[in-house]
């Protein structure tokens, strides 16, 4: 879901259990992650770039400002809820973009989470080790 007030665009985007809230206006460029530069707060330049991918993809990077407060997860999956919730605010920002950000699988939001403990079990699926005696 999108929203446009006072100028700015929000979005929200999900991936895992990670929950991205992301604003976007016109601007100079600046990319911020829970107050800080991407690369300061991912830690790894696979996650940034993954966070990024959205503006790049729409050759926008220097032209749009992103505000972004991620909760939940780990990294990766942080990574990839503001990729979500930065394609979902681009679209609502632009909506000539949606073919070729649709096309690049970035609107849809990833299913995958992680299995529950399933009881007598070790894990989700694994069993603890069979002895005969």
């Amino acid at each position: 879901m999108a929203n446009q007030v006072e100028g700015r665009v929000y979005a929200t985007g999900r991936r895992k259990t990670a929950t991205a809230r992301v604003w976007i206006s016109t601007g100079s460029g600046k990319f911020i992650v829970n107050k800080q530069e991407p690369i300061g707060y991912f830690k790894r330049s696979s996650c940034e770039s993954i966070a990024k991918s959205p503006l790049n993809l729409a050759k926008l990077s220097d032209k749009i400002d992103v505000f972004c407060t991620v909760r939940g997860g780990g990294l990766s999956g942080q990574a990839g809820a503001v990729r979500h919730g930065l394609s979902r605010a681009l679209v609502a920002y632009d909506s000539t973009l949606r073919q070729s950000i649709k096309r690049a699988g970035l609107l849809t939001r990833d299913p995958r989470v992680v299995e529950r403990k399933k009881p007598g079990r070790a894990g989700a699926r694994k069993r603890f080790q069979f002895s005969k005696r």
